[in-house]
């Protein structure tokens, strides 16, 4: 049962970021350039300790608990499609983060595996209390 509770947790965190890309593109992008979200790093074997640094224990807890609040929304049939998005914006400024700074920890942990871990081990901590025992 453990291991499905981690498999439904990490759907929920690889869809989160792809579904709500779509939200955050529709409004005009800023003119300033990316300072938050650190370059790739290439020529590392996935360490990703400049992106790890640069995401807070904090921004970490609010990250997994936003992409479970939207792996929900996304499962729910009784939400209209065309609402999902828009409350997926709300479950994660429910959270204290952006949906910019959502967006940017999601692209950061695509190429971050440490990173990566530590979303999943928020998620997997929060998932117990979110998932009904069977």
């Amino acid at each position: 049962m453990k291991f499905r509770t981690t498999m439904i947790t990490a759907a929920a965190l690889l869809a989160a970021p792809a579904a709500f890309a779509q939200t955050t593109q529709t409004s005009p992008a800023p003119a300033e350039p990316q300072t938050t979200t650190p370059a790739p790093a290439t020529g590392t074997t996935g360490s990703g300790t400049a992106a790890t640094a640069t995401v807070s224990e904090t921004e970490v807890s609010q990250f997994a608990t936003a992409a479970l609040a939207i792996g929900k929304i996304r499962q729910d049939a009784a939400v209209p499609e065309a609402d999902k998005n828009t409350k997926s914006v709300a479950a994660i400024t429910a959270t204290g983060l952006t949906a910019i700074r959502f967006n940017e920890i999601a692209q950061a942990m695509q190429g971050d595996t440490a990173l990566n871990k530590r979303i999943q081990d928020a998620a997997a901590k929060q998932a117990p209390a979110a998932a009904p025992a069977q």
